[in-house]
């Protein structure tokens, strides 16, 4: 990723009569980067592409693409390409026909629009279907040509608007590797937007996740999994999601405690000094949790008692009980485990997060 900024936003409002739905938003983004929206439905990741792309008027604001400010210009001059949920299609015309379209009304010589066109259909493998009309092609392939409409506008900034979303599991991981070799091969800046923390994990450089509007979090993948900037973030990466539990600081903030459940904080990384009693909320993934051997040489070891076993394949999840609390803990596909068991585990705190209770801030 290069040092420049490709993609500026500075201070956007957008409102929908009395609802704001875009709040002071500031977001930079690098030339070449791949950078995630990622949120649950409504937390405005949509709005904001589509105020990037010119689709939405906003209220206050500058947005920079470039270098240039783009705020006011019309969606086919901010040098985008965009890529939606729905494939929009010309169901009359072939997949040649839907590819050169754009640059047909552009006014682009047909040279350059056969050059471009071709170069599209062999970088996305879909040379074969370019005599073909919509309908008689797949979802995949549909998606493939969605993307190619985009590609031929030979533009630095694409824009992906929950492009995998119509597609069934395997064919979104299969388009997924796609989308990422495609940014690797052509080194533009890519905006894309998820609800799906897969997509987001395995594709962004950086991930932004937001809430009502907002930037919880802007990192990489693993700075957001490992050490999530607050409870919200840490409960939405994750499958499944974060054990999380109510208690407190002891007065030297050396063990954190819930009723029976106690748990010594020697090896947790705080940010900063802590004032011992506050009210506090421990976060500890599925994963993280050690069990067999290495759960008894852990920093915390303790015993938990097996209430429910989910086999996945390549893993085990299984549902336990800790000191009268509930446990999420994942364990290898072959465990041999059931109903009933009493298990060792191990808790490393080095890989647990702490949040204020009151602020849900990390600590």
């Amino acid at each position: 990723m290069a040092d420049q900024t490709s993609v500026s936003i500075r201070n956007l409002d957008l409102s929908f009569g009395a609802v704001e739905v875009l709040k002071d938003l500031n977001l930079d983004i690098g030339a070449g980067e791949f950078l995630v929206l990622l949120g649950s439905s409504g937390c405005g990741k949509s709005t904001l592409l589509n105020c990037i792309a010119g689709l939405l008027e906003i209220n206050a604001g500058q947005i920079h693409i470039n270098g240039r400010n783009v705020t006011w210009e019309e969606p086919s001059a901010r040098g985008i390409g965009m890529v939606f949920q729905s494939y929009a299609l010309y169901p009359q015309m072939t997949v040649r026909g839907n590819l050169s379209f754009g640059l047909r009304n552009a006014r682009v010589p047909k040279a350059e629009i056969a050059r471009r066109v071709k170069e599209a259909a062999e970088i996305l493998q879909i040379e074969p279907l370019l005599d073909r009309k919509p309908a008689a092609l797949s979802g995949g392939q549909r998606q493939r040509v969605a993307i190619g409409r985009a590609l031929v506008r030979h533009v630095d900034v694409f824009l992906f608007d929950e492009p995998l979303s119509n597609l069934d599991a395997k064919l979104r991981a299969d388009l997924r590797v796609e989308l990422k070799r495609l940014h690797d091969r052509l080194g533009n800046t890519m905006i894309y937007v998820t609800h799906d923390q897969i997509e987001a994990m395995t594709l962004a450089d950086r991930i932004a996740i937001m809430r009502g509007g907002r930037i919880m979090q802007l990192a990489s993948p693993g700075e957001i999994y490992n050490r999530p900037a607050n409870r919200y973030v840490a409960d939405f990466i994750g499958s499944p999601s974060m054990n999380f539990y109510e208690g407190h600081l002891t007065q030297d903030a050396q063990v954190f405690e819930s009723g029976d459940f106690r748990v010594p904080l020697a090896a947790y990384p705080f940010d900063s000094a802590q004032p011992g009693g506050r009210p506090v909320t421990l976060g500890i993934r599925p994963e993280h949790v050690l069990t067999g051997p290495m759960a008894k040489t852990a920093p915390v070891a303790m015993g938990a008692t097996v209430e429910m076993v989910e086999p996945m394949g390549s893993d085990t999840l299984v549902w336990a009980r800790v000191a009268g609390l509930p446990l999420r803990l994942r364990m290898d596909g072959q465990a041999a485990v059931a109903p009933g068991d009493q298990l060792d585990i191990g808790l490393d705190l080095a890989r647990a997060a702490l949040f204020d209770a009151k602020t849900e801030l990390r600590l």
